[in-house]
């Protein structure tokens, strides 16, 4: 079915989401992973976060992902352990933050500011051969880049639950028209879908002139 991810070129961005069955990253008062995180696809995170990735993300995510970072570094955090070393573990993994209101310099670990244009940094870090690198979270810079035609991969977590109701965050809004073939594709515990595309961009639907 192709490249698996392991095969992946050194300067290949992904772009790297959960989501829910109708299209929302979260839903209010819903848990973390919709309460639905098991065994197997815990292990595969883990293993997913030893790997050389530079992570990519905007100022909404590094200020909650910072935080929730520090606050599983404590004794009595209420998280799991799997969670907390997972959270924990990215304190130590290189991650560049695009933001215009963020100062320098950054509280969390091992994070480099970039307050120009995302766009234009992140093909220069691919042209120079930065080594792979993946989003984290941050779905408006993840739109940019995949409009941009700099993703080389699109992977998805698909959740089975529906928040017609309560679902926040749809990924999907504001994309262009993208064409997707599958290079990969799983199941986790039975239930959790990971979904692995190759990713273009069209102008418009096959076979319509371009505008």
């Amino acid at each position: 079915m192709g490249e698996t991810t392991a095969e992946a070129s050194s300067a290949e961005l992904m772009v790297d989401l959960i989501i829910s069955l109708d299209g929302y990253a979260s839903a209010e008062g819903w848990p973390g992973w919709w309460g639905l995180e098991a065994p197997e696809y815990l292990a595969w995170l883990e293993r997913e976060g030893q790997k050389q990735y530079t992570y990519l993300l905007g100022a909404n995510t590094y200020r909650l992902m910072s935080a929730m970072s520090e606050e599983a570094a404590a004794a009595d955090s209420g998280f799991s352990e799997t969670e907390a070393a997972s959270l924990t573990g990215l304190a130590d993994v290189p991650k560049v933050v695009f933001s215009s209101s963020l100062r320098a310099p950054l509280s969390w670990p091992n994070s480099r500011l970039v307050g120009g244009d995302a766009v234009e940094a992140v093909a220069e870090m691919k042209r120079s051969g930065n080594g792979p690198m993946s989003t984290l979270g941050s779905l408006s810079l993840s739109r940019s880049l995949l409009t941009a035609g700099l993703v080389d991969r699109f992977r998805l977590v698909v959740f089975p639950v529906i928040t017609g109701r309560t679902g926040r965050e749809r990924i999907y809004d504001g994309y262009p028209d993208v064409a997707l073939e599958m290079v990969d594709s799983r199941t986790f515990d039975g239930r959790l879908q990971l979904l692995e595309y190759v990713p273009t961009v069209l102008s418009g639907p096959p076979g319509t002139a371009p505008k």
